[in-house]
């Protein structure tokens, strides 16, 4: 299908659109959290004593009893038929970073020729896939194909809707015949329960009796690009690189900066009115939609969860997003960098951490020089990012988040945090002795009578920090927008179990010795305010004298995913997941050897995109152009016509260039191989990325002098605009 082909396709979808008829009758609040077993549906169907044990283990991380498995899966099959069930599913998440499911039957024969409904809580708790086609880092041989998937009762199972039936699905852990972790949510609840263990414990230091389990929360902020079917089909790369690989700058990008928050377009508008319908159905809080920076991209945010759920929500959300956007026409592409020079897309996970009796630990309060225990978690969080930011790096690195990050529109790569005026002025003073005072909101007056006057806040915000205090949380912005959120909440989580779990043994101490409790934990915050405060960074992260000041602070600056994964060898990294029962050393071993594998495998592959597109399409269609121009040009002068031909001569030898760098990226595929991931990872880092680059870069060249109608890939200019 030929660019300007796909062109028209896509005008005529987008001028025939016509508003959907009135298909959503029922109350919006009615619809939210119907397609969950959700607590009131539980306490409904549960025996009140199987209830309370189930909520017991939600609420407050008691064990489960297994005995009571029975009640709850009938209970659960009962109302999945209820819902139109068929089958059942156990949801899990390899290391692939996707979602797996394995579809079960309710039905099971009964030897006399019909069927019966059955779901028993053996089968609830625990099933079976095949655990040797994931990626698993060697943790498993391709012979050794036992696994398991384990109910997790935190998160909720749900109803997943199709025009010709609905499945039940059930969130899974998923582990080796080894008890070995094979998924993301397995260390996810290793960490959570580690961190709580330690902060519940700091707590009762600072006199709480009522302390509860305190749990990580997490928001994660989902941007993506939606472009018209018509070019994504017409695009080989995008439908398997997921990313263009070719693609002249456009004409009008972002900067005019009209895009952002922009009047949204009505196809689109359309779409997100029914995702958010659907996110609803399944009990995920979503709350905010809008027009992000470059064009054709946008953003959706829900609101803060408990971090497993969280996750798990996450990955619904990605799933459903690409679901209904095929209804209006559309492709929603998560990858981080779609388009090359217009803004890529990322995950901002907003986290916090508290509980039901002690609410948000990272509340500062009006007077946050006075609330010691606000202090106390904010420096925890200050020495973990200090001590554990290659940690961090490490968690959301991928081929495709290494064009974010350190680009215009993401954080750098180095790994500072973003107190803002008010708190680095309060530990600015605690560094000197004791904070005494704390800086104190102001007020806008607008000028205009009729306007109220607004408050404004004691501190600005930076959105070039990747880990920026937000007034009650921390926004972590380096994640992107096509990966799990389990990886940066389990680094997270265990910083914090690690930071946490040494304030306390410090404020123990002290105590110990004698030291009254408020001295002890000024001593606890001035050392580390001193020790570790050179994280701290307000200013603009993207300058190039920030560059050199964080290599003067010794913060590391890893560019690359094969720079940051080697983080994982640290002894200090392995010695803090292995400590804190997250992830043992060959656990760890094995994330590491799958990262890298996937990062070389999705370099391999766009290589040999770049090569077959380059081949099949941009280099013929630009020799035809060039065959048409030198005959044009050859029966001009037949005619007495004299003509300068410099496009012909730049023509000539930009297809010259391309041929030559086709074969060139040919040799260095050929060269791709060998038994030693790691060497695989930076041959594709060193020698495949380059040879792509110069491909790409004559291929955009060749864009801006062959003609339109030749051109055989959708342009920049048009999938951006033409939505």
């Amino acid at each position: 299908m030929s660019g300007s082909t796909s062109r028209r396709q896509a005008i005529e979808a987008i001028t025939n659109y016509s508003v959907p008829a009135p298909g959503f009758p029922e109350p919006l609040a009615d619809t939210f959290g119907r397609n969950v077993f959700s607590l009131p549906v539980m306490k409904a169907r549960l025996p009140k004593n199987v209830y309370k044990a189930v909520t017991a283990t939600i609420d407050q991380g008691a064990p489960l009893d297994p005995t009571l498995a029975d009640f709850v899966a009938s209970a659960m099959k009962d109302w999945a038929i209820e819902k139109g069930a068929s089958h059942y599913a156990h949801v899990f998440y390899p290391l692939t970073g996707f979602t797996a499911e394995k579809h079960d039957s309710f039905l099971e024969p009964d030897g006399a020729g019909a069927s019966l409904a059955e779901f028993q809580g053996k089968t609830l708790l625990q099933g079976e896939p095949d655990a040797s086609s994931f990626p698993n880092g060697g943790l498993r041989g391709t012979f050794e194909a036992r696994g398991y998937t384990g109910w997790d009762v935190t998160s909720p199972a749900y109803i997943l809707e199709n025009p010709n039936g609905n499945t039940l699905c059930i969130p899974t852990i998923f582990i080796s015949w080894t008890g070995e972790a094979l998924d993301k949510k397995t260390p996810l609840l290793r960490s959570q329960q580690a961190m709580s263990k330690q902060a519940m414990r700091l707590l009762k230091l600072f006199g709480h009796t009522d302390v509860d389990t305190v749990v990580s929360y997490a928001g994660a902020e989902q941007e993506y690009f939606l472009i018209d079917r018509h070019f994504y089909y017409a695009r080989p790369d995008l439908t398997v690189a997921n990313r263009t690989l070719f693609g002249a700058k456009p004409s009008k990008g972002q900067e005019f900066d009209d895009h952002y928050f922009g009047a949204i377009p009505e196809r689109v508008l359309a779409f997100m009115i029914e995702f958010d319908r659907e996110l609803f159905k399944q009990g995920i809080p979503a709350k905010t939609r809008h027009n992000e920076v470059a064009p054709g991209q946008f953003e959706i945010a829900p609101v803060f969860e408990k971090s497993n759920l969280a996750h798990d929500h996450q990955q619904l959300m990605m799933t459903t997003m690409k679901r209904v956007a095929e209804r209006y026409g559309m492709v929603a592409l998560l990858h981080e960098k779609p388009f090359a020079g217009v803004n890529g897309s990322g995950k901002h996970v907003n986290f916090s951490l508290g509980n039901n009796n002690q609410g948000n630990l990272l509340n500062p309060g009006d007077t946050p020089h006075d609330n010691a225990q606000f202090l106390v978690f904010c420096a925890a969080i200050i020495r973990g990012v200090h001590k554990y930011g290659g940690l961090l790096r490490a968690s959301i690195a991928s081929a495709s988040n290494d064009h974010r990050l350190g680009a215009n529109e993401a954080p750098p790569a180095i790994i500072s945090i973003f107190l803002g005026d008010q708190l680095m002025d309060v530990f600015d003073q605690i560094a000197k002795g004791g904070a005494k005072a704390s800086k104190e909101s102001g007020v806008l007056e607008l000028g205009v009578d009729t306007l109220p006057p607004l408050k404004a806040d004691a501190g600005d915000r930076n959105r070039t920090s990747p880990f920026a205090f937000t007034g009650n949380r921390f926004e972590f912005r380096a994640p992107g927008s096509n990966q799990s959120i389990a990886d940066p909440m389990i680094a997270i989580n265990a910083m914090l179990a690690e930071s946490i779990d040494y304030i306390a043994s410090f404020l123990e101490r002290e105590i110990e010795g004698g030291a009254a409790f408020n001295d002890a934990i000024q001593k606890v915050l001035e050392e580390i305010i001193v020790e570790h405060g050179m994280v701290v960074f307000n200013g603009d992260g993207y300058s190039q004298a920030w560059q050199e000041e964080a290599a003067g602070r010794g913060l590391l600056n890893l560019r690359t995913t094969v720079d940051a994964i080697a983080q994982y060898d640290k002894p200090e990294i392995k010695e803090l997941l292995s400590d804190y029962g997250i992830l043992s050393n060959r656990e760890l071993e094995a994330r590491k050897e799958v990262v890298l594998e996937q990062y070389a495998l999705t370099i391999l592959v766009e290589a040999k995109e770049t090569l077959e597109v380059g081949k099949t399409m941009i280099l013929p269609a630009a020799i035809r152009y060039l065959g048409e121009l030198a005959g044009t040009a050859a029966q001009l002068l037949a005619a007495g016509i004299q003509t300068e031909t410099p496009t012909l001569l730049t023509l000539n030898k930009y297809v010259k260039d391309f041929n030559s760098s086709l074969g060139a990226i040919e040799e260095a595929i050929g060269g791709f191989g060998g038994d030693d991931v790691e060497a695989e990872a930076k041959y594709a880092l060193d020698t495949l990325i380059p040879a792509m680059t110069v491909v790409r870069s004559i291929a955009d060249k060749l864009e801006s002098i062959v003609a339109d109608d030749m051109w055989p890939l959708p342009t920049y200019n048009e999938m951006l605009t033409i939505l």
